[in-house]
């Protein structure tokens, strides 16, 4: 999944599971912390033929793994921004898991800021409200051995990659930077967006609990929804063909 060719732009950030030209609808989708723009590769089958999915691949992740990543969310916000701006010719929603929900949050208010046409609608999946902070204290700057237990409980990594160090040493980098970006950001009151919202998460999410997903009204003068699914943080993987149903139904209205 390189970057595709749209006009005469290409873009390593912005990746086509299965390119659609002719769709009405772009659906940009942001990883969350340690993912890469695989985790969409299989969407495009199961949302409407109408919908382009458009996957976000961040330095240091997948196929740009080569490069540093960013450990900021605002720069790395920003950097993005003008990335996508030559994708930004039709109508698009975003949607961002974890990591990814906060990322498409302020990517729509930087838009906003510089007078751009806006997404349709804003997909958080797994992330509390913005100006909700986290009372874990943060791991990104934890002792190794620490933040590999911390990783292992958060049920995010596959248990085949703590099986080989040569694996964890790789990826730990990446990981740390983006907890960093998270775990350091600091939410600066706006005025709220005009698009719709819709929260996603998991009935059994101990981090991200029904309670914080609520807090996303907030951010939103339009419609406001919010749907939980079973399973944990990463209901993501597990309730995929339930969260994918949701969100057709919601794209097709858009598109």
């Amino acid at each position: 999944m390189n970057g595709v060719l749209i006009k005469d732009v290409v873009s390593d950030w912005v990746t086509f599971p299965q390119p659609a030209p002719q769709a009405r609808l772009r659906l940009f989708c942001f990883p969350y912390a340690g993912g890469n723009a695989m985790i969409y590769r299989k969407w495009p089958v199961d949302l409407p033929a109408t919908v382009e999915v458009c996957a976000i691949q961040l330095p240091g992740h997948g196929n740009r793994m080569r490069e540093r990543p960013f450990d900021r969310l605002i720069p790395l916000v920003e950097a993005l921004a003008q990335e996508l701006y030559p994708y930004l010719n039709k109508p698009y929603a975003f949607f961002g898991h974890s990591m990814g929900g906060l990322i498409s949050f302020e990517l729509a208010r930087l838009l906003r800021k510089e007078n751009r046409q806006g997404p349709e609608h804003l997909f958080i999946s797994g992330h509390r409200g913005p100006e909700i902070k986290d009372a874990e204290p943060p791991m990104f700057d934890l002792p190794t051995a620490e933040f590999i237990e911390k990783l292992r409980r958060l049920n995010g990594t596959p248990k085949e990659v703590f099986e080989h160090p040569e694996l964890i040493n790789l990826i730990t980098p990446v990981l740390r930077a983006d907890f960093a970006m998270s775990e350091t950001y600091e939410f600066v009151h706006e005025r709220s967006l005009e698009c719709d919202l819709t929260a996603f998460g998991g009935v059994g999410d101990t981090e991200v609990t029904r309670k914080h997903l609520e807090a996303w009204r907030m951010q939103t003068s339009g419609n406001f929804n919010l749907r939980v699914f079973p399973g944990d943080h990463f209901f993501l993987n597990t309730a995929r063909t339930s969260l994918l149903q949701v969100l057709s139904r919601e794209l097709e209205r858009l598109s």
